[in-house]
């Protein structure tokens, strides 16, 4: 699998956010996200991944739609890459399955013994509290920005965040994220690597607590 695919899914995976804030316009946009997360049940969207890499300066990308739903405590995550190619992603219970029809090849990812953690990474920008974006990252708001949603403006606040966890440092200098706090659920996520390379997860169409019909998202 291409190291640009899992560098989307990381993204896509990467949760939570840092220690107490002492900027009131961001405690208030992390208190608005808890409340969000008490209401949380599912979101549903379509996705599109950009991937820029700066020794060659060239951005390629894939689309496709992708599905969250909070069940007993935990979170599931299903996604569909529908172009270029095909490949079905499934997280559920820190364990996540990547399947290409092309190849038939299944490749696993993820850990059942750190389901906490993996589900933190599961949950930025959809359903994740302010509180557990605190524990993870340092946080700071770099202001409000308006965005499409399907044609629907929203305005979202835009945080920036690095990772406390060293290792993901190594991997994504800082993530930027868009979000709408009333619902808890970002448009945008930016990650930049060391390298300088960056990562662009755009979500639209956002239906939010609706019911999903998962068939669409199971792999054949």
């Amino acid at each position: 699998m291409s190291r640009k695919f899992f560098a989307a899914l990381a993204l896509t995976l990467t949760c939570a956010i840092a220690h107490a804030a002492t900027d009131p316009a961001l405690d208030k946009v992390l208190r608005q996200l808890d409340t969000a997360s008490a209401n949380f049940k599912s979101a549903e969207a379509d996705l599109k991944w950009d991937f820029y890499e700066r020794v060659v300066r060239d951005t390629s990308s894939q689309s496709g739609s992708i599905y969250f739903i909070r069940s007993g405590g935990g979170t599931e995550m299903g996604a569909v890459i529908t172009s270029p190619g095909k490949k079905f992603i499934h997280f559920d219970k820190g364990l996540g399955t990547l399947y290409d029809p092309s190849t038939k090849q299944t490749t696993k990812f993820g850990t059942s013994n750190d389901r906490v953690r993996s589900e933190s990474f599961l949950t930025l920008g959809f359903g994740g509290s302010g509180k557990d974006l605190e524990r993870v990252w340092e946080i700071k708001l770099l202001g409000t920005e308006t965005l499409s949603d399907g044609g629907a403006s929203v305005l979202t606040d835009k945080l920036d965040l690095v990772a406390k966890d060293p290792g993901v440092r190594n991997m994504f200098t800082h993530v930027t994220i868009w979000i709408d706090p009333a619902r808890g659920i970002s448009l945008k996520q930016e990650s930049t690597t060391p390298e300088g390379d960056k990562r662009t997860a755009t979500d639209s169409h956002i239906r939010y607590n609706t019911k999903v019909d998962t068939k669409k998202y199971a792999s054949k």
